[in-house]
């Protein structure tokens, strides 16, 4: 009996102090870690500045093509419309001049001046410009007029000037005798381009006598032709 006391009461002395130097040891490490999270746990600082922006990557691979898309509606059938180009209108002009005709005649032809029509859809401007007389002894009138290759202007109406005398001196060499400078103008159409005939000529009026006529007397006469577009 005495000697089972006798080994409980060894065993606890053995165990008792085994069981104080476990937690002594415990308590240590405590301790140790208390320690080193005190002087080891840093606070966190404000953040930092951005940094740049950095370089543009390279350009990626090419994808691979698409699958065709299917064929569209037929659209409508449309209208054909003809275009037509036009070349700039170019200036076309010409002039012809003489110096004293002195041209007495009262009836035909004074002066003829040949012109390059470049276009049939033109008109065609003409201009005589010189010094025109008429004498006679009772009322008379001359008629001075453009023709083109031989005819004259049906496009609309004829291009010409008149001069008309109602008392006419009492003999055809009478001190009356005015020369005056004058003009024949208008617009001729309807004339197929090429070369055309352009003339001046004196004539008669419908119904009335004629007289004694004189052209281009002690003066330059000229006549003028144009080109124009319609």
């Amino acid at each position: 009996m005495i000697s089972l006391l006798g080994r409980l009461l060894f065993l606890t002395c053995l165990i008792l102090p085994l069981h104080a130097i476990e937690k002594v040891k415990n308590r240590g490490f405590r301790q140790k870690d208390a320690e080193f999270n005190k002087y080891h746990n840093c606070l966190q600082g404000p953040a930092g500045t951005p940094g740049r922006e950095g370089n543009p990557g390279s350009n990626g691979i090419p994808g691979t093509p698409g699958i065709p898309g299917h064929d569209g509606v037929k659209g409508e059938k449309g209208e054909c419309v003809s275009e037509v180009f036009e070349e700039p209108w170019r200036p076309n002009y010409k002039q012809c001049a003489w110096n004293s005709l002195n041209y007495g005649i009262d009836l035909g032809k004074i002066a003829d001046c040949t012109f390059t029509k470049l276009r049939t859809d033109s008109a065609l401007r003409v201009l005589f410009t010189g010094s025109l007389r008429l004498k006679c002894k009772t009322a008379c009138c001359q008629r001075w007029f453009f023709t083109f290759n031989g005819a004259e202007c049906n496009g609309p109406l004829p291009v010409e000037s008149i001069i008309y005398l109602d008392q006419g001196s009492p003999e055809l060499n009478s001190t009356i005798n005015i020369h005056r400078t004058s003009s024949v103008e208008g617009l001729c159409e309807g004339i197929k381009a090429g070369l055309v005939d352009v003339a001046i000529w004196v004539g008669t009026c419908a119904d009335y006598p004629r007289g004694d006529a004189s052209t281009g007397w002690n003066s330059v006469s000229r006549v003028i032709i144009e080109e124009l577009p319609k």
